[in-house]
């Protein structure tokens, strides 16, 4: 091969290789040569129109302007804040029929460009790493529930049916849900009857300790009773050596001795 049979080759390749518009595959039937990008010779993706009036990507008119400031085709020098988007052609385009990437693996659905990126996000024939943390499978999307309950590398999981159980890839194949709850109510009802117990126990220990402060407050209020009759015999008598000679008090006292 002659130097510029593979210089052609290379900037082939380049040009596949960085081509800012759409795969001529995609299409479900052959589009308008007028909706070609003559950069790329892919169909125009984010249409630019130069003012000499050629139509390029943008991203691949901008490739080309950072080389050199000429169109491509004419030659005609270029600024680029002459270029202007087509957006009347963008929207023209975004509604040519195309093929779903998985058509391959067997995808059929054909849908307008524009939405293409929303049947790719729910087709059921796209690849999907399998989420489980270790596992490197890639499954079809419409499979990917039947991989991860038999998936070998899969994270615990609680029962479905709800009896608390967390279960392995292997154990959820040999796990009976009624055996399970029944052990769980066992163990719930084992646990019941501890924390019965041990509120009697603390409301004997209450009942003990309000018996034990009755019977002392009991105490206490006969204490204070006998210290009031005390107290209640000894004033007169306190009462009547304080008062003065002469006074009545004290002579009254008098009279009582001579008696």
């Amino acid at each position: 091969m002659g130097a510029p049979e593979l210089w052609g080759a290379v900037e082939l390749l380049s040009r596949h290789k960085m081509s800012g518009g759409y795969d001529l595959n995609l299409f479900t039937n052959p589009p308008d040569c007028n909706f070609l990008c003559s950069v790329c010779h892919g169909v125009l993706k984010r249409p630019v129109r130069l003012p000499c009036g050629h139509v390029f990507c943008k991203k691949c008119i901008l490739r080309w302007l950072a080389r050199q400031k000429t169109c491509p085709c004419c030659r005609t020098e270029v600024r680029r804040r002459k270029m202007v988007h087509v957006n009347a052609l963008r929207r023209t385009i975004s509604r040519l029929e195309v093929k779903c990437k998985n058509a391959e693996a067997g995808c059929l659905v054909t849908c307008p460009l524009a939405r293409r990126k929303g049947h790719q996000d729910s087709c059921p024939f796209e690849l999907m790493t399998c989420p489980n943390e270790g596992c490197s499978a890639q499954v079809l999307r419409g499979a990917l529930a039947e991989h991860k309950q038999c998936c070998q590398v899969s994270s615990p999981q609680r029962c479905p049916l709800g009896c608390g159980a967390t279960l392995g890839p292997a154990e959820r194949a040999r796990h009976n849900c009624y055996r399970q709850l029944r052990e769980a109510w066992s163990r719930r009802q084992e646990r019941s009857r501890a924390l019965l117990l041990c509120l009697l126990r603390r409301m004997r220990k209450v009942h003990r300790a309000t018996n034990l402060i009755r019977r002392q407050l009991a105490q206490l209020e006969n204490f204070l009773e006998d210290d009031a009759l005390l107290l209640g015999q000894g004033a007169p008598q306190e009462a009547a050596e304080a008062a003065p000679e002469g006074s009545p008090g004290a002579e009254v006292r008098e009279a009582r001795g001579t008696l």
